[in-house]
């Protein structure tokens, strides 16, 4: 017997998008309006390949409290699947709990939306014969911190078992703790399939049993784990066994970093040119989506100088803002960054016996001690410590970078004068 279904997690449905939409309304709209479209896209998906069923590992919602719309939206596109046979599976996480408000009393001919109280196991029948059982529980409350993943057991149907649950698999430090578990305890579970949701970032954790985060639907911002393509897995079954699972891009909006090497670029004008045409490559590449880009200039360069100038780099982000706020698919540029360097041959400053080779030598004895350079920047954090509530947390390698820069403005200073 051959079968397939659908994985996805993590929809986040009507997501609010703050900041963009101050500056340009149009994209602001635009991003309001992706998670739900990623969503339609994912019921078309599930049409298309003619799965027998979906399963949806928590955070349909991105809050308690619910809109209407997305409620709307959901409850309509469910209604398409059913209207095909096609099952669905529901599970809710930390985001959108069963004790958040629900606009839908009523679900559609197929639905199953798991409780709260225990694990439970609904069987998948074709022909007379079980094919596959699905084994779920839901968050009652938001903080869930029980390890809800001791409570799955193979039941003693045949076919496949799957467990569908909303958890942090391995203490991933990106996301909160909830229904904190070791991928040995899902193992002992002695199921098939693991479909998960929680993590953001699409990975498989295991293959032997299966056990997958298919990402969420639609990114929300430009950390990290938003970045790159977003969208749910397909997964086929074949004489009982899971084949890999494939990926399905279902983004509408998708949020990108870009790196651009300045050491051969002459003038601002040749930078914004090769900016856009990065982009533009980048878009190509993305399949024509809208795209949030993250700049950061690179290498050594004249124009170092020039971008240290006050508001540069500000002026240089509107123009490519106006130039990217085009009709029709859209090039939004969130934030450009300097980690360019000035245009200086460092080996041959250190060999000087000047100030600055002296500088230089007292810098590479810091950063060969990462403790001297935690000391080092956290002693002049900590001289700002009445600003401390308006400063990030930062990690050892930003404290490297920032380093690095206050070399660069130094270096670049002392050469000036």
């Amino acid at each position: 017997m051959r079968y397939t279904f659908v994985h996805a997690a993590d929809l986040h449905l009507d997501t609010p998008f703050h900041g963009i939409g101050q500056v340009s309304p149009r994209i602001g709209d635009a991003l309001r309006d992706a998670s739900l479209d990623a969503f339609d896209a994912l019921i078309a998906l599930t049409i298309r390949v003619e799965a027998r069923f979906l399963l949806l590992a928590g955070d349909l919602y991105d809050g308690i409290n619910r809109g209407i719309r997305a409620q709307h939206r959901f409850l309509r596109g469910l209604e398409r699947l059913g209207a095909r046979g096609i099952k669905t599976f529901i599970v809710h996480g930390n985001h959108d709990p069963l004790s958040g408000w629900s606009a839908i009393k009523h679900w559609p001919e197929g639905v199953h939306v798991f409780g709260a109280e225990a694990v439970e196991s609904h069987p998948l029948q074709h022909d007379g014969e079980t094919y596959a059982t699905v084994h779920g529980i839901s968050y009652g409350q938001a903080a869930v911190k029980e390890n809800l993943s001791l409570r799955f057991r193979r039941g003693p149907e045949p076919g496949l078992q799957i467990g569908l649950l909303h958890a942090n698999i391995g203490q991933n430090g990106d996301h909160a703790p909830y229904s904190p578990a070791s991928l040995d305890d899902l193992k002992r579970a002695g199921l098939d399939y693991w479909a998960l949701g929680h993590i953001h970032r699409r990975q498989v954790l295991s293959r032997a049993p299966w056990v997958v985060y298919p990402g969420n639907l639609q990114g929300r911002s430009p950390k990290s784990s938003e970045m790159g393509p977003k969208g749910a897995l397909v997964v086929t079954v074949d004489g009982g066994r899971l084949q890999e699972p494939r990926f399905e891009p279902l983004d509408r909006i998708r949020f990108v970093s870009l790196e651009v090497d300045l050491s051969t670029l002459v003038d601002v004008s040749s930078l914004q040119r090769t900016l856009m045409e990065a982009a533009e490559k980048q878009q190509a590449e993305d399949g024509g989506r809208h795209l949030i880009i993250r700049a950061t200039l690179k290498g050594r360069s004249a124009l170092y100088t020039e971008l240290r100038h006050p508001g540069r780099l500000d002026e240089l982000l509107d123009v490519l803002r106006q130039e990217g706020d085009r009709p029709g698919t859209f090039l939004w540029w969130e934030d450009l960054r300097n980690d360019a360097a000035p245009n200086l041959e460092r080996e041959k400053l250190l060999l000087q016996g000047s100030f600055t080779s002296e500088l230089l030598r007292l810098q590479n004895e810091r950063l060969a001690d990462p403790a001297s350079v935690e000391r080092f920047v956290g002693n002049r954090l900590e001289q700002l410590s009445r600003f401390k509530s308006l400063l990030p947390p930062m990690s050892e390698i930003e404290h490297e970078a920032l380093l690095r820069e206050a070399e660069a403005l130094a270096l670049d200073l002392l050469e000036k004068d």
